[in-house]
């Protein structure tokens, strides 16, 4: 490693040391203190200069290996990852809506990408100038383009595509495109897709749950009608299917009001966070027991959800922002249905 270049740990901070000493070698990098090819101190060497245990350093070594930031040679040691500029793919990344779920997608994404990738995000709010004119000022400029195609019409509900829309994705050719988390649009040619099957998914993973959901009289489905980043209808048809096939007595709103007639022994299915806070809360006002006088199913995981044990039916972000990573990096033109999960918590 370069004379100049020293790794700090701050004993101070609440930022784990192994992320202290990830964040130190990738600054150094961009610095120029450290350059592509050198080699870097053995894990016992910065151990010992560092004053940090072996298992730390060995957690921040094997995390830059992971993201092909480093390499071990065997016999010589650890060095800083030879790239060559020439062999980076540079990959448009267009999503629909800065959420929780989109941007774990694309965080997973980037990290399975490492250093092979270099990754541009743009958002356009499910609008449908703003994705056109994003794809019209970048075509051409990128190795791949990577899409999630959501929108939304004038009456505010969700739309797949429209003929613009397809116009547009036309233009991009078909070896460099890679349609997210849902591919409906009718795009001719062989290209790679990951996608959720909105209707079929929620009816399979509500079936999985079946036995606990039956322990409740009636099911509630809170789907945002008209929204600014309008949720699928395909989410609705495949709830309506399942509650016709095993006959439960079912009701569709579009939000959660202010003091909600909660009767004992309803179940609840929300998509969005508001609605998921503004039910529990009312919940806890009226005394009402979770998980027994009422039940929560909440679409879409995030960390907090598994925290409060909230119930939920989602799909796996990791898998499919890692899936399209490694569809990149191998080039398949594959359509691939992504997994989706029933997880059971204490809500149910």
């Amino acid at each position: 490693m370069a004379e100049t270049f020293e790794i700090i740990i701050n004993e101070h901070s609440r930022v784990p040391k192994y992320k202290q000493i990830v964040d130190s070698i990738l600054n150094g990098i961009d610095s120029g203190e450290i350059k592509i090819g050198e080699k870097i101190p053995s894990i016992n060497e910065l151990s010992e200069s560092c004053f940090l245990s072996r298992d730390t350093v060995e957690k921040a070594y094997k995390e830059l290996r992971k993201r092909q930031i480093i390499e071990s040679v065997k016999g010589k040691g650890y060095y800083i990852s030879r790239i060559n500029k020439n062999d980076v793919i540079n990959i448009f990344f267009l999503i629909n809506k800065p959420s929780t779920y989109k941007m774990m997608i694309y965080n997973y994404f980037v990290n399975a990408i490492g250093t092979k990738g270099n990754v541009e995000m743009y958002i356009y709010h499910c609008d449908e100038t703003l994705f056109i004119n994003s794809l019209k000022k970048n075509l051409g400029g990128f190795d791949y383009y990577v899409i999630m195609p959501h929108f939304r019409d004038e009456q505010s509900k969700h739309t797949s595509s429209t003929q613009q829309v397809l116009d547009m994705i036309e233009q991009i050719p078909k070896n460099k495109l890679l349609l997210l988390d849902n591919t409906k649009p009718n795009v001719s040619g062989e290209y790679g897709s990951i996608f959720q099957d909105f209707e079929h998914d929620i009816y399979n993973a509500l079936k999985e749950g079946l036995d606990k959901i039956k322990k409740y009289e009636k099911i509630i489905l809170v789907y945002p009608d008209k929204s600014i980043h309008p949720y699928p209808f395909r989410i609705v048809r495949g709830f309506e299917k399942f509650c016709k096939d095993f006959i439960l007595d079912y009701e569709i709103l579009d939000e959660i009001y202010p003091d909600m007639e909660l009767q004992d022994k309803d179940i609840f299915i929300t998509i969005r966070e508001r609605d998921l806070v503004n039910l529990v809360k009312q919940i806890r006002q009226k005394n009402l027991e979770l998980g027994k006088d009422i039940g929560i199913i909440s679409y879409n995981e995030t960390p907090l959800k598994e925290l409060l044990g909230i119930t939920v039916i989602t799909t796996d972000f990791k898998a499919m922002g890692e899936s399209a990573a490694y569809m990149i990096l191998k080039n398949k033109k594959e359509s691939v249905n992504n997994v989706f999960k029933f997880i059971q918590r204490d809500s149910l």
